[in-house]
């Protein structure tokens, strides 16, 4: 007994506390424990209480929230520069959340992330939904470099967002925005206006096309998955091409400013971003009538969305006008 008591000197314990701890780990292995030797019974102690060590450790490895977010950022280094401009915005404003920036990423619950979203998102539930899809990919990433258990994030509730209906644009609108391209200074913008009416190409893949992309003598411009939203390829039909004789098909540099710049020599001062794409897809689907079309020449997975955004059609005589029909 002397010489135990010696041995634990140094430690918050005394014989009975080892003694009731011992009692309680055995009691815990149970059967593993009937019919060991004394040999036995201290190897298997020992090999449990190195295994717990290692776990311990395992689950206390971890890093602050800061270091998490900024690496998972850059994990994702090969993206475009617009979605690695988005991250480093979403990440920036999670970390104005105060008191999140030290804290380890392995102890943040639930209620926290859900916190820390509302308190820097909840102004916007699109908003909340995109910080919402960062955040659970820092944990993701987090759970990769075993810096966390679990993703935390994936008990947060998803808020619906309600899409505002946007109205295609009138005739006489469409009219203003091709009177204007053919000033001097914006003609440089032509096929991009033409894209976006006559081929309803997002913004930004227009942006992002080069010269090869635009086919006429195939009838069509390819989509490549670099230029597209979804990473998805597609090739859509060049309607009325009589629009492209002496055009300069080739997309100007600066394209977001001169954009805007046509918008506003066109009259307009309050913009729809998606209101060109939906007035090809609504003029589409009143004249040609063919939803499966149009969800391949859009890039749609399915005609769910289309059926659901584009019922409020504008008169077949109004989509003829558009499309030129004889």
């Amino acid at each position: 007994m002397k010489s135990a008591e010696k041995m634990i000197r140094e430690l918050p314990l005394n014989v009975s506390d080892i003694a009731r701890l011992v009692v309680e780990l055995t009691e815990e292995l149970g059967e593993r424990v009937n019919g060991l030797g004394k040999v036995g019974m201290m190897q298997l102690l020992r090999r449990v209480l190195r295994l717990g060590v290692e776990e311990l450790s395992k689950q206390e490895h971890t890093v602050s929230f800061e270091t998490a977010i900024w690496a998972s950022v850059e994990a994702r280094s090969e993206r475009r520069p617009t979605t690695r401009r988005d991250l480093r915005h979403y990440a920036r404003r999670l970390l104005r959340v105060d008191g999140v920036a030290g804290r380890p990423l392995r102890a943040m619950s639930t209620r926290e992330c859900r916190e820390m979203l509302q308190s820097a998102f909840g102004g916007s539930a699109s908003s909340f939904r995109k910080g919402r899809a960062m955040l659970h990919s820092v944990f993701a990433f987090g759970m990769r470099q075993e810096w966390c258990a679990e993703n935390p994030v994936a008990r947060v509730e998803v808020p619906r967002v309600q899409e505002r209906e946007i109205e295609p644009l009138r005739r006489e609108e469409v009219k203003r925005l091709e009177t204007a391209v053919q000033q001097p200074e914006h003609q440089a913008m032509k096929l991009s206006l033409y894209l976006l009416l006559y081929c309803g190409l997002r913004p930004q893949e227009v942006a992002r096309l080069r010269q090869q992309d635009v086919q006429p003598e195939r009838g069509c411009v390819v989509v490549p998955g670099r230029c597209s939203k979804t990473g998805g390829g597609r090739v859509v039909p060049l309607r009325r091409r009589e629009l492209l004789k002496g055009m300069r098909l080739r997309i100007p540099r600066n394209w977001a400013h001169r954009w805007k710049r046509l918008r506003r020599a066109a009259g307009f001062t309050d913009w729809q971003p998606d209101v060109c794409r939906h007035t090809f897809a609504s003029y589409h689907a009143a004249y040609f009538r063919d939803l499966g079309a149009l969800q391949l020449e859009m890039g749609h997975r399915s005609t769910d969305l289309l059926r659901s955004r584009y019922l409020n059609l504008p008169q077949v005589n109004q989509a003829k006008v558009y499309w030129n029909a004889r």
